[in-house]
């Protein structure tokens, strides 16, 4: 299992857009095949910065998803939102205190 980070800058008139068209596809995405856990988190002093946090089983669940009609539909929506490109990080958890 690894955790995906995924940080996007929105146009601050875009942040409610992108919350909006977010509610649509949340559960659809965090029932893909190998998505475990979802979150989607704002930044307290910059609303729109917004990360999702994700953990997949494999790699290749993530390139299912990613090659997916669901990610077909959202991610270009999503991209013409932003202000600036999108970060991204594939980690591996080290250790889990929960």
């Amino acid at each position: 299992m690894f955790v995906r980070i995924v940080k996007m800058t929105f146009r601050p008139e875009s942040t409610e857009v992108f919350i909006n068209f977010f509610e649509e596809y949340k559960l659809q995405i965090r029932n893909a095949a190998g998505c475990q856990y979802l979150q989607v988190l704002q930044d307290k002093n910059q609303p729109n910065i917004i990360f999702s946090y994700s953990h997949w089983t494999t790699e290749a669940h993530l390139d299912d998803y990613r090659k997916s009609e669901l990610f077909k539909k959202i991610w270009p929506r999503t991209k013409e939102l932003f202000l600036q490109a999108p970060e991204a990080w594939t980690t591996n958890i080290l250790h889990d205190f929960s």
